[in-house]
Parts: C-alpha cells; sequence; structure tokens
C-alpha cells in the first residue's frame, strides 16, 4: 500500500542547494581531468603534462594494451593474454589513476541522486515560477543545465575508456576481483557516448515541470535582452533619468530577476528545449528558443570548455531517427546565420552602451555614496549585465566559427580597445559598495524593520483571514513567523555596535517555505498569494545587502573566467598599453587577478595552488609592465629635459657670441648669404595654438593616465598576496632611475670616452626635477627614491645589480685615463697651480688618442666640484683611496731602487758637503756593487726612474689636493655650520699629557678634517696606504717570499731622500723642465715634486720613524742645495748641458713654501736668495719672449 508523499519529508531545498554545489564541483574535477588528458584513441599520443604523468603511459610497449583497452570497453577479459603486463605495474597504475576512476564514480553517484531528486520533484508536482519562487526555480534549472554540461563534458573526455578500464584490469589483479562500482561506470560511459540522446529520453517525463520553469522566463529574458538603442531609450541603468525618483526604491516585483545572469538564462533556455524539443512548438518557448540561439553561436559549458550550438543541436536532432525534425534543423541553420550576421554587432553596441552607463553610476555613487543605499539594485543590475558582456565576448573571441560559414565576421567586433575601461567601471562600482557597506547596512536594517516587517505581517494577517484557506499549515506559519520576528527585531544600533549579521536561516526557511508551498495539494499554495511570494523574495535580497554583500558582488561581478582565457587577458592588457586613452585603466588587469580563486571549489583542492600561482605571476607581470611603461615614459620626458638644459651649457653661447660680435664688424661682406639663425632656447615654450600638441604634451599626458592607475588603489590582493602598486613602481623607478644615472655617463671603456662631470651632474638635476614633479600625478615619497638611489652612486659597486657606478667609473677613467696620459706623455699636459687644473699644452701628432682629450676640460676645479657634488665624501674618499694605492705601489719601487743603491747613497749622505767625493759617488750612483762603473747607462736610469716615480707621485697627489679643493669648496656650500665644527676641531685639538693617545686624536681629526676636504700637513689616506704596503711586504718577508731585503725601513726612508736630492739637479739637463710662468709649473710637470717630497717625507718618518719629520726635511734640504750650488761652479761646456738650472732652482723654493716644515729662513742659511731671484727673472722674461 502506497503512502502519500510528504513534502516537507522530501528536504528538497536542500538537496538542490547541496546537488548544485556538488555538481559544481564535479564539473570542475571533469574539467581538470578533461584538460590533462591522458590518452587519445583517435591521435594516438600522450596528452598530459610530463610532470603529472604517470611514467607507465609514456611505455611505448604499453600502446598495443591502450588500444585494446579501448576497443573491448566495457566488457574486458581480465585474463587476457594481452594484459598480463599490467600486472608488473598495478600497484602503479592503481595508485596513479585513483583519483581519475573515482572521479567518474563520483559522477555516477552525482547523476543517481539528480535523476532521483527530478523524480521526486516531478512526483510532488511542483510548480515553477521564477518570478514567485525564485530560489527553486533557479536552482532547479540551474542544477539541469549543470547535469546536461556534465554529462556532455564528460563525453568529450576522449581517455576515458582507456583509463577506466586500465585501472579496473590493475585493481582486479591486486584483490582478485574487479572494481563493484566499474559495470555500472562502464554502462554510463557507453549510455552517454551521445549524451543528449539518452538526456532526451530521460527528460520526457521531467518536461511537466521544466516547461513551466522555462516560460516563467518569459516575463524575464525578453526584457533583458535588448538592443542598446532600447536600453537608452528606457533609461536603463540611469538615476538621472527620473531626477524626482532618484531617492526612491526601484519599482519592481521580481527584484532578484532583475541582476539574474543572461547567460544562465540562455543556457537554461537551449538545454532545457534541446531535451524537451516537442515543445518548440508553442509561441512563448520558440521566442524563447530562437531568441536564445540568435544572441550568439557558442554556449559556455565550464570555464573556457564551449559548444558551437548550432552545429551541436543539429548534428542531435540528425541523429533522431523517425522524429521528422527537418524543419527544426533548417530553423536552427538559419538562426546560426543570424547570430553570425548580428549578433557581434549588437554585443558591440551594448559594451558601448554599458561604458557610458557604468561610468556614469560610478560618478554619481562616488559623489553621493549614500545613493547605494535605495539605489544598490542598479549595481548589481550593472555588474550582471556587464559581466554576461565579458563573457559573452571571450567565448566568441577565442572560439571563432568554422570556415564553411559564408558570413564574413568583422574583426573590430570582437577586438575592443575600449574594454579596459569598462572592466575599470565594474570595479570601481565593486569597491564603492565594499568602501561604504555600512550606508548599505544601516539602510536596509532600518527597511527591513520599518518596512519589510510591517508589510510582511500584514500579509500573514491576510493569509489568517483567508476565507478560502481552512488554515495555515503548522510548518508553514512557523516558518512565517519566525521570519517576521527576525526580521522586526533588527536596529541601526546593530550596525553601529559591529555586531555580525547572519540571515542565512531566514533565506533557508524561505527557500523551503517556497518548496512546501509549490507542490500538488499544499496546504497553504504560494500561487494563490503572490504578493507574499514576491515580497518575501524582496526581504531576501534585502537581507543579503546586509550580511552577504561580498558574496552578492562576486555573483554578479566575477570575473574569474580571465583566468582560462589567459591569451586574451594578456592581449587585452598590452592593447591597452597601446592606446594611451585607456592607461588609466589598466590598474584593472592586476586587480581582476585577484578573482581567479573564485574559480576554484572544494572538490578539486588540487588546482588551488596552480590557479593561485598563475594569479600571482599575473598580477606582477601587469604591475612590471605598468611600472616599466610609465618610466619609459619618464625616460622620455627626463631626455627631452636634459636635451633643453644641454642646450643652455655655457658652451653653447659661443655661437651666439660670435655672430653678435660678426654683426658691429664695419668691413663686413654684405652680398655674403647669411645662414638660417640657429633656434634659441626657450623656442620650445611658444604655442601659437592650444590644439599643436608637442612631443611634451603628448608625454605628460601619458604620465598623467598611467600614474592614475598606479595611484588608484593602496593593496591589491591576490590569492594569498598583496601587492603595492605605488611600492612596485618606486622599486622600478630607482632601478631605472639607478641605470640612468650610469647610462648618461656614456662611458665607453674601449675608446676611453666619458661624459664632463658637469655635463652630467647638469643632467642629474635636470632628472630630478622631472622626477620631483611625480610627486603632483602619484603620492610617492620622492626623497625617498633620491636617498635610496643617490648615496649609491657613492659606492664602487650599488646594491641593486651589483653594477658598476659613477663613483667606480669616474675613478677609473681619472686614473687609468688622464692621469696615465699625464704621466706617459711627458710634457703635453702639465699640471697648473695657476690655473688649479691640468691643462693640455701640447699634442702628439704620432699618438691619436690625445686628438679627444683636453685635459683641462675634465681636471679643472670646475668640473671636480661637479665631480664631488656627484659622488659626494664618500665617492672622493673612493677616489682618494684609490689614487693611494699608486702612490704607495710607486713608493715600493722606490725603496727597491734605493736597497740596489745603499752604499753609494749611505756615503753620500755623510759627505755632501765634500764636492769631489759627491761627484765621484754620483758617477758610481746606480752601478751597484757588481756592475762596472763605465757603465753609465745604468746610473742615469736609476737616477731618471727615481725622478721619473717621485714626478708620477707628484702628479698623483696635486690631483688628490685638486680634487680635495673642489670638495672643500662643495661642502662649504652646502653644510656651512658643520664645515665650521669640522675646521674648529681641526685647528684645536685638545692636548693630551700622553703622547700616544695625543697622537690617536689628531689622527682621527686628520682623518675627519680629510674626508671633508680640509688639507692636511700630511693626508691620512697616504700614510694608511704606505702602512698596508709596510705590511704586506712584512708578511711576504716573514713567509721568505718577499723579494724585498729585510731593511730598517727608517733607513730606507733617509737614503730615498738624499736619493731624490743629489737626483734633482739633473733635471737641469732635460728641455721639458722648463719652468712656464703662465702655469707656474714646469713642461715636464718636475714642479709637482715639491708635494711629493713633503708628503712622502712625513708620511714615511710618520710611519717608520720616531716623528722627526723636520731634520730629516732639513737634510734633504741641504743635500739638495749642495748639489744645486755645484750646477753653478760647472765649467762652462757643462752650464750649456744644465741649460734649464734656473727652473730647477725655482724647484727647491716650491718644495719649501710647500712644506709645513721647512722655513724660508732655512733655505736661505742653504741656498742664496739672490740665485732664487735671479731665477725667477729669468724664467719669467723667457717667458714674456715666448707669448
Amino acid at each position: 500500500m502506497s503512502r502519500a508523499m510528504v513534502p516537507s519529508q522530501q528536504k528538497l531545498a536542500e538537496k538542490l542547494t547541496i546537488l548544485n554545489d556538488r555538481g559544481r564541483g564535479m564539473l570542475t574535477r571533469i574539467y581538470n581531468i578533461k584538460k590533462m588528458s591522458i590518452y587519445s584513441p583517435n591521435k594516438k599520443k600522450m596528452l598530459t603534462k610530463t610532470d603529472s604523468k604517470p611514467a607507465f603511459l609514456s611505455d611505448k610497449s604499453l600502446d598495443s594494451v591502450f588500444k585494446y583497452l579501448h576497443k573491448k570497453f566495457p566488457n574486458i577479459d581480465n585474463h587476457a593474454g594481452a594484459l598480463q603486463v599490467i600486472n608488473n605495474i598495478k600497484q602503479d597504475v592503481v595508485k596513479s589513476l585513483s583519483l581519475y576512476y573515482f572521479t567518474f564514480v563520483d559522477i555516477m553517484d552525482f547523476k543517481d541522486h539528480v535523476v532521483d531528486l527530478l523524480t521526486t520533484i516531478d512526483a510532488c508536482q511542483v510548480h515553477m515560477d521564477v518570478t514567485l519562487n525564485y530560489d527553486l526555480t533557479v536552482n532547479y534549472l540551474n542544477l539541469i543545465s549543470t547535469y546536461v554540461s556534465l554529462m556532455i563534458l564528460m563525453s568529450r573526455v576522449e581517455d576515458r575508456r582507456v583509463v577506466l578500464s586500465l585501472y579496473n584490469v590493475a585493481y582486479e589483479y591486486l584483490n582478485a576481483s574487479s572494481d563493484p562500482s566499474f559495470p555500472r561506470l562502464g554502462q554510463m560511459v557507453i549510455d552517454y557516448d551521445i549524451p543528449l540522446r539518452k538526456l532526451s529520453e530521460e527528460f520526457v517525463p521531467h518536461s511537466r515541470v521544466v516547461v513551466p520553469a522555462l516560460l516563467s522566463l518569459h516575463k524575464i529574458y525578453p526584457k533583458r535582452n535588448l538592443p542598446a538603442d532600447q536600453m537608452r531609450a528606457t533609461g536603463m541603468l540611469s538615476l538621472l533619468a527620473e531626477p524626482l525618483k532618484i531617492m526612491n526604491v526601484p519599482n519592481t516585483d521580481m527584484v532578484q530577476c532583475e541582476y539574474l545572469s543572461l547567460d544562465s538564462m540562455e543556457k537554461w533556455i537551449i538545454f532545457s528545449m534541446m531535451l524537451c524539443h516537442t515543445y518548440l512548438q508553442e509561441a512563448q518557448l520558440w521566442d524563447l528558443w530562437k531568441t536564445a540561439l540568435q544572441s550568439g553561436y557558442i554556449v559556455q559549458l565550464c570555464r573556457d570548455e564551449v559548444l558551437h550550438i548550432h552545429s551541436y543541436i543539429n548534428t542531435f536532432f540528425e541523429s533522431l531517427k523517425g522524429h521528422n525534425l527537418h524543419k527544426r534543423i533548417t530553423e536552427v541553420k538559419d538562426l546560426q546565420h543570424q547570430a553570425l550576421q548580428s549578433s557581434p554587432a549588437i554585443h558591440r553596441e551594448r559594451r558601448k552602451f554599458l561604458r557610458s552607463a557604468l561610468k556614469e553610476l560610478a560618478l554619481i555613487f562616488t559623489d553621493q555614496p549614500g545613493l547605494l543605499g535605495p539605489k544598490g539594485l542598479y549595481v548589481f543590475q550593472a555588474l550582471a549585465v556587464a559581466r554576461d558582456e565579458i563573457h559573452w565576448l571571450l567565448r566568441h573571441f577565442d572560439n571563432p566559427p568554422s570556415k564553411k560559414h559564408t558570413v564574413k565576421l568583422s574583426q573590430e567586433d570582437f577586438v575592443d580597445r575600449q574594454l579596459p575601461e569598462l572592466l575599470f567601471n565594474m570595479e570601481e562600482l565593486k569597491s564603492l559598495l565594499r568602501k561604504y557597506n555600512q550606508v548599505v547596512q544601516r539602510y536596509f536594517v532600518q527597511y527591513l524593520a520599518g518596512y519589510d516587517a510591517v508589510l510582511l505581517n500584514q500579509l500573514i494577517q491576510e493569509i489568517t483571514n483567508d476565507s478560502n484557506l481552512a488554515h495555515c499549515p503548522e510548518d508553514e506559519s512557523v516558518i512565517l513567523s519566525s521570519l517576521y520576528n527576525t526580521i522586526a527585531g533588527l536596529s541601526v544600533k546593530q550596525v553601529e555596535a559591529n555586531e555580525v549579521f547572519d540571515f542565512r536561516g531566514v533565506r533557508l526557511d524561505w527557500f523551503r517555505l517556497q518548496a512546501y508551498t509549490s507542490v500538488s495539494r499544499a496546504g497553504l499554495v504560494l500561487r494563490d498569494h503572490q504578493d507574499l511570494g514576491k515580497h518575501l523574495n524582496m526581504i531576501v535580497f534585502h537581507t543579503k545587502l546586509v550580511d552577504y554583500l561580498d558574496e552578492l558582488i562576486n555573483e554578479t561581478g566575477d570575473l574569474s573566467i580571465y583566468c582560462f582565457y589567459h591569451q586574451i587577458f594578456e592581449h587585452q592588457f598590452k592593447q591597452c598599453m597601446e592606446f594611451p586613452a585607456q592607461h588609466r585603466f589598466s590598474i584593472v588587469f592586476p586587480i581582476i587577478c585577484g578573482h581567479f580563486m573564485n574559480a576554484t571549489h572544494e572538490l578539486c583542492p588540487e588546482e588551488r595552488h596552480s590557479i593561485g600561482t598563475t594569479s600571482v605571476q599575473y598580477a606582477h607581470w601587469f604591475l612590471k609592465e605598468m611600472s616599466d611603461e610609465v618610466n619609459q615614459v619618464i625616460t622620455a620626458i627626463c631626455e627631452e629635459q636634459c636635451m633643453l638644459n644641454y642646450k643652455l651649457l655655457p658652451k653653447h653661447s659661443a655661437a651666439s657670441i660670435l655672430q653678435s660680435s660678426n654683426k658691429h664688424k664695419k668691413n663686413k661682406d654684405k652680398k655674403k648669404q647669411v645662414g638660417p639663425e640657429e633656434e634659441k632656447p626657450g623656442t620650445e615654450s611658444v604655442r601659437k595654438n592650444r590644439e599643436n600638441f608637442t612631443r611634451m604634451d603628448k608625454l605628460h599626458m601619458a604620465l598623467t593616465e598611467l600614474c592614475y592607475a598606479i595611484n588608484h588603489c593602496n593593496v591589491i590582493q591576490v590569492w594569498e598576496h598583496g601587492f603595492v602598486p605605488r611600492e612596485f613602481f618606486i622599486q622600478h623607478l630607482e632601478t631605472r632611475f639607478n641605470k640612468a644615472l650610469v647610462g648618461m655617463m656614456m662611458y665607453n671603456p674601449d675608446t676611453s670616452e666619458i661624459a664632463k662631470p658637469s655635463e652630467l651632474l647638469s643632467s642629474v638635476k635636470a632628472i630630478m626635477s622631472v622626477l620631483q614633479g611625480l610627486e603632483n600625478y602619484v603620492q610617492i615619497d620622492i626623497a625617498r627614491v633620491f636617498n635610496s638611489v643617490l648615496p649609491q652612486q657613492t659606492q664602487a659597486t650599488d646594491s641593486f645589480n651589483g653594477e658598476k657606478t659613477i663613483t667606480a667609473n669616474y675613478t677609473n677613467w681619472y686614473l687609468e685615463v688622464l692621469l696615465r696620459r699625464v704621466t706617459v706623455n711627458i710634457g703635453q699636459i702639465v699640471y697648473s697651480p695657476n690655473h688649479k687644473a691640468f691643462v693640455t699644452v701640447a699634442t702628439d701628432n704620432n699618438s691619436k688618442e690625445n686628438l679627444y682629450l683636453a685635459a683641462e676640460e675634465y681636471a679643472d676645479l670646475t668640473e671636480l666640484r661637479a665631480l664631488a657634488e656627484l659622488i659626494g665624501p664618500y665617492g672622493m674618499r673612493y677616489l682618494g683611496e684609490r689614487l693611494m694605492g699608486h702612490v704607495a705601489s710607486q713608493v715600493d719601487e722606490l725603496k727597491k731602487l734605493v736597497i740596489q743603491n745603499k752604499e753609494v747613497l749611505f756615503n753620500m749622505r755623510t759627505s755632501f758637503d765634500k764636492p769631489e767625493v759627491m761627484r765621484d759617488l754620483f758617477r758610481r750612483l746606480g752601478t751597484g756593487p757588481v756592475k762596472q762603473q763605465g757603465n753609465t747607462k745604468n746610473q742615469v736610469s736609476d737616477v731618471d726612474s727615481v725622478l721619473m716615480r717621485m714626478t708620477i707621485i707628484g702628479i698623483l697627489l696635486s690631483f688628490r689636493s685638486l680634487a680635495q679643493d673642489a670638495l672643500l669648496d662643495v661642502l662649504e656650500d652646502r653644510i656651512p655650520f658643520l664645515m665650521a665644527s669640522v675646521q674648529d676641531l681641526q685647528h684645536f685639538v685638545p692636548n693630551m699629557k700622553d703622547t700616544k693617545y695625543s697622537h690617536m686624536k689628531q689622527q682621527v681629526v686628520n682623518e675627519m678634517a680629510s674626508a671633508a676636504g680640509l688639507s692636511c700637513d700630511i693626508d691620512p689616506l697616504l700614510i694608511s696606504a704606505l702602512r698596508s704596503q709596510k705590511n704586506v711586504s712584512q708578511t711576504k718577508d716573514n713567509k721568505g717570499k718577499g723579494k724585498v731585503a729585510n731593511e730598517s725601513d727608517y733607513e730606507l726612508a733617509c737614503l730615498l731622500m738624499v736619493f731624490v736630492a743629489v737626483s734633482i739637479p739633473t733635471l737641469a739637463k732635460k728641455d721639458v723642465s722648463v719652468f712656464k710662468a703662465s702655469l707656474e709649473g714646469n713642461l715636464s710637470n718636475c714642479h709637482c715634486l715639491a708635494k711629493a717630497v713633503n708628503q712622502i717625507a712625513g708620511a714615511l718618518f710618520t710611519i717608520h720613524g720616531p716623528g722627526d719629520v723636520s731634520d730629516r726635511l732639513q737634510e734633504f734640504l741641504a743635500l739638495a742645495s749642495s748639489s744645486l750650488l755645484r750646477l753653478g761652479q760647472s765649467q762652462e761646456q757643462e752650464k750649456e748641458t744644465f741649460k734649464n738650472r734656473e727652473s730647477v732652482y725655482i724647484l727647491l723654493d716650491l718644495i719649501v713654501q710647500e712644506s709645513p716644515y721647512l722655513t724660508m729662513d732655512l733655505l736661505e742659511s742653504c741656498f742664496p736668495y739672490a740665485l732664487l731671484r735671479n731665477a725667477y727673472h729669468t724664467v719669467y722674461k723667457a717667458s714674456a719672449v715666448d707669448i
């Protein structure tokens, strides 16, 4: 005896909710399986990615097994000889294919539950009406479309037979019996090889429920599927169409249908009518069918898995023999032709309308966020329509129709250059909802308690007093009372207290009530109380706005579909970057990456990591490309500014000065044609017409748009990462700025070309001015960029890529190029104390390299000041350390020469007052104990070598002194108060009783003063370099590997001074030793010996001796003066040889002037002042004759 079916016991609402969620999960799993197919019997090759494919599937020896399994499926003889190979790998097969196999088992289980539920709904004779029992109808139709999509997608997994059979055979070998699910699973796979044929048979009894559900769409679908012209005419999505009603809630009795997905409705119509095609004779159903098939030619199954729907329908209709569907097939072909011909243009115009409509909504809601309460429905409508259009564009652009169709599609309908603007406006509306969610909450909490609860109470009272209703059933009465009590007790104070709302129970109760009241013979029939149903639908929507806002935003505006159309995603982004008018909307692309995780499902957790990683990688790539684009624009602006700045350099005024002077010449050739006058700086700013855009105008416009995008949002959340666009931009800006600084040097190691420091400084200041202007466009601290990048240029390498900096390149160039040429090309480049510069006085015609170098353009005080500004005290110190390293290596070579001539030098030191002995000893100098005395070549070479190396040291120290002066000038200008304190410390070092500590304090103060550019008696860097050289030498000696004999360093220092003193007179023999008064220096740079002698003596005797620098220099002065005085006593022939005696006499005066330890009184006691006066008179007179 059959019992009556009690609707409340069937749990229709709960089953629909669970099965819809499970269906989405099954679609996700079968989609992943299809995308990672293992074996294709048609293509005869493996399709899986190598990293996810089991090793046995790549074994070519199993190809025959795979073919056998595919052919015999599902009736496979597991004892067949061809399958014995599987026995050896059975455990590996079961382990590797279990997920694949049980996915199909889960699909079979899902199918059974769906069929059971659909049968139950048929038995209950549920009445479906989307405008009345919205949740019940939508979930029912969603379940059908999910079920159909799943079966179709399963039939498109080409390797299903092979893998299921392979797993079952391995399972039987392992467990001695086949898997219990395999027979039914095999039958399901066979039945659904042509899925629609089987499904259409299943849906014959379900059509009684499906058809009324579809007919209810006739009230919604035609209103939603309008062309753009009609949307504009009806004022759709416009708040300004009826300004007097702008504060009113939209007047609609089917509020949730207003944002129902158009794609979903079309899928419901097409799939349902395919299965119930016999009902196409009804006019309303035919109208729905026709409109849906005219709207497009691609239907989505899951993600980017789609159907060419017209061809698929025709194939299905043609397979149904005996149904006489030739007319329907013809109609579908006509509809396909119409869809191909008209739908792209219709959707293009619709997107154009949506761009302006969404922009208007975003502007109004930004200005008046309070309107989000009464007009919040407009936002969800706009998001739903825009999302449907984007989905339509993606699937149709990615799946063009077959070439057999005669209709030619215009690519302009699919390549939408302004799509980023539509996407941006969608995100803008969503961000406004999230930002002002409390405004929406406050409004609808009050609305629910003040209006919805009151009206619901009235409707409940009407039901209670209804004479046609004997009594309200208990279940329905309890649910209605619970709904009323829940919303009537709401208060604004709950919002102010940040109380968390949860109305899921309210929505589920209403879903249950729909199921109870929509069945036949229900105690309370919902069709008879439509006001109640529509008002409860309204209440459900209002509760979602209070506690379900984020989910509602995702439901209507989710763009995670882009995760599966990544090529189009990249193309659209690149197109956006190429179209300046869309630059400001480019930020939407990394924002969309945050949607990707919405596509995942808990039933397929294995894809979360891959999708999450993809989203992060794309967000990173988009922001990187945006930052690069901004940096390219900034670089272009900087180049323009640098060019303008370059035109203002003083050297470019020469042409104007020359032209001006020529105008005043009396004997001017008037017949001579005058060339066009050069354009002067500043003319580029003259504008005759605002419409004439210059390149700079375009660049600044592009910069404004791109910076708007960068500045649009603070943080972009993508998966478990947070991207800060401004920080991203700053990092790339720092890297680009750092490269630009080094690039502007134009340093070419091959040709030894480099920019002048003053020109580089001018360009750097121009760039910094441009970068400072960035603060007007984007909220960044540009001082932070400067503080991060510029100090790194004061070091040898930067911290970005470890590349050479301005400091390293300029140091290398000055030491290896400029100063090397000064020392090698004697007489061509001279250090001039008068000019405070190295001056090129002659050019060697045989050497091309000198033609490109005017030393005064790189090594004068102005250029070195610019260098000091660029590299700062740290950079100048690095330059000094490298320079002193060269000095220390020269000193080491000098010590070797001293050791070779030690005996002679020792005798000369004690016999300086014996002219004849000194003359004999000088002849022996350089011969050594084992050499012949007649070898005069070696005598000359050692003396010349000492003078040459000391001159090199003097040149290096002169450059060091010049650089220090430049640094001092810069620091006194930049930090005058701090420099005053440093100078005070240097001049007034506190005295201490303990000499050791006093010396240490003096050393520390000297190092500080030297770093600030102040001159010291002895350069601390020189002391440090020589001390390091001493430690290296001692280490070598201790290991027994040193070439230098273990001599007393103090004694060697004394003998070195003797060697230099007795060698000075030989300078008078050389032509290049002549003193030039205009330069205040000798052509051979031997005047630099003055600085070399004083600094080397001071450093050596400070390191090695007891601090008797003054005594040793007095000894040097005595030796040098006696040697020079002997020049005056020489015979006439020798006087001709020593023709530059006066120039060398002046050197002795320079040594004393340079020394902090020697005085003119000491000099006059050793060397007559009359000789010095005559020497100066002679050289200045000679210089005047030369001029």
